[in-house]
């Protein structure tokens, strides 16, 4: 593949999301100068190949297809292991990205000094914007959040439904922890990620993405959730990282792009 810089991959993992899977690989392969070489699609279950469109892949498309479901963290660091790419993109099969190319104006920012992570705003299907940046969940947070109705402020993390990291810093953190099967992986990845040194930035372009929070609503979901969090409080790096956020004014927690 060579070393040209600005190149892309972008890993996606479906569970059974065969038409939004489609949908979204359309709209990857219409985009005109984005630096994409390769697209890793993980089928979680068992579902249909997408259907290539009649001029071919514009990029190197593997599928990778478990004979045994495999959570989220696990997914992505399977498909992204080797990569030679510059940039490393993790993308729900439920983006949309809204007939826009995201991607240069996300590399653009991920090139400015310190920066491991880029990311987009998200709206929802009402086109309002999205809570995907969050403070870092503590018992007392998550209790104003969900009981008090608190609205969070402070953008210490983001959901990684759409991520662009610097190869450099997915390397240097062996990329997601797989112990988390589902939920909290994107929280300690972007804690561990302050603690190495680097900087999240968010990007002005805009795509849609509309949350699903099964764990409001599944009990299966829940329990999972808990154990996820129940798991990232007991790491001697979270109360690292917490701390060092804690010394942060907003303005010095995100790098925003202008």
């Amino acid at each position: 593949m060579g070393d040209v810089k600005n190149t892309l991959v972008v890993s996606v993992v479906s569970h059974g999301h065969g038409e939004m899977v489609q949908k979204l690989l359309y709209q990857l392969a219409a985009l005109e100068e984005s630096g994409l070489l390769r697209v890793v699609l993980t089928q979680n279950i068992k579902e249909s190949l997408p259907d290539a469109p009649a001029s071919g892949w514009p990029f190197i498309f593997e599928v990778r297809s478990n004979s045994t479901p495999k959570g989220f963290s696990a997914n992505h660091n399977a498909a992204l292991i080797g990569a030679e790419e510059d940039f490393l993109c993790l993308m729900n099969p439920d983006v949309d990205l809204l007939q826009n190319n995201p991607f240069p104006p996300l590399m653009r920012v991920l090139e400015r000094p310190g920066v491991g992570l880029a990311y987009p705003l998200q709206i929802d299907d009402q086109g309002s914007l999205q809570d995907s940046e969050r403070e870092v969940p503590t018992i007392f947070s998550l209790y104003q959040r969900y009981f008090c109705s608190r609205v969070e402020s402070r953008p210490e993390w983001v959901n990684a439904a759409f991520w662009i990291v610097k190869r450099e810093a997915w390397l240097r953190l062996c990329g997601l922890d797989a112990r988390f099967f589902m939920y909290c992986e994107d929280v300690d990845f972007c804690l561990r990620l302050r603690l190495k040194g680097w900087k999240l930035a968010r990007s002005n372009t805009v795509v849609r993405h509309q949350a699903h929070r099964d764990s409001h609503r599944k009990l299966k979901y829940t329990f999972w959730h808990v154990c996820a969090l129940a798991r990232l409080w007991s790491r001697p790096v979270f109360w690292r990282a917490k701390w060092k956020i804690n010394q942060l004014s907003v303005d010095e927690l995100i790098v925003q792009d202008k």
